[in-house]
């Protein structure tokens, strides 16, 4: 059963994985702007899950097919002026393997527990706004704030279950006081600490608060190594950028993925 388990939860995370491209081209935007609808190109993007590709639109190739009339075919046999299909942001297969490797890591150590479904759902989201964050050092609210939710409510289902590996009061707890540990962070250097690392530590402190307060410490404390060292690397490689900021969001998640996978394996 458990070889099972760890076979689809890595198949359900390829697929997911799969579909994150085009959202997080799409969302990858500075504060204030629009969200992203054409690809680099100008052509409209259709939806927000899937592979970042355009295939050709439509209008191009009746425009490239009026347009090369009498005047013989483009390059690779297209009418002269058609548009080819491109890719554009993130490829969709390793995304596919990362997030396909972290849900069949979760299932292996939390197991044949219900508290599973809701941290397979978290991997692709945390994967998406790291993304994001790497991008253009933004944690959209669309994303945080209703995972929050999410995973709250995910815990608190499966709190309710039979074989559930961890209680929910510490659960929550642990968001609130993951938060709050970052907005005392980020009221400290607002410069260093966005608020959107406090909206994304509510979700990431209630996933580690589950198993207790040593996963939760754990987790919390791993989160703010593996930025440091991060930043003291960028340090030694380029001391004259010794200001320049990083995207924390994904060393949290990195934190918060170690402590979960310790904590399902010591339950």
């Amino acid at each position: 059963m458990g070889a099972v388990l760890i076979v689809l939860a890595a198949g359900y995370g390829a697929t997911a994985g799969w579909l994150l491209p085009r959202a997080a081209y799409r969302l990858s935007v500075e504060p204030g702007e629009p969200w992203r609808d054409r690809c680099p190109r100008g052509h409209r993007v259709r939806g927000w899950l899937g592979p970042a590709r355009c295939r050709v639109p439509a209008e191009a190739v009746v425009q490239g097919r009026g347009q090369g009339r009498g005047r013989g075919r483009g390059p690779a046999g297209r009418p002269p002026g058609s548009a080819a299909p491109h890719a554009y942001g993130r490829r969709a297969v390793p995304l596919a393997a990362l997030v396909g490797a972290l849900c069949a890591l979760l299932a292996a150590a939390v197991g044949v527990r219900p508290e599973l479904a809701a941290y397979v759902g978290l991997a692709p989201v945390a994967v998406l706004l790291s993304l994001v964050d790497r991008a253009v050092h933004r944690l959209p609210d669309v994303l945080t704030l209703p995972l929050a939710a999410a995973v709250a409510a995910g815990l608190g289902t499966a709190a309710l279950l039979p074989r559930a590996g961890g209680d929910w009061r510490p659960a929550l707890l642990g968001g609130g006081a993951l938060a709050g540990a970052y907005l005392l962070l980020h009221l400290i250097n607002p410069a260093g600490m966005g608020f959107g690392d406090v909206k994304l530590a509510l979700s990431l402190g209630v996933a580690l608060g589950w198993y207790g307060w040593g996963v939760w410490a754990a987790g919390a404390f791993l989160g703010l190594l593996y930025g440091a060292l991060y930043g003291l690397a960028l340090l030694l490689r380029a001391p004259d950028k010794r200001n320049q900021g990083y995207a924390f969001g994904p060393f949290m998640a990195a934190g918060a993925l170690t402590g979960v996978l310790l904590g399902g394996f010591g339950a």
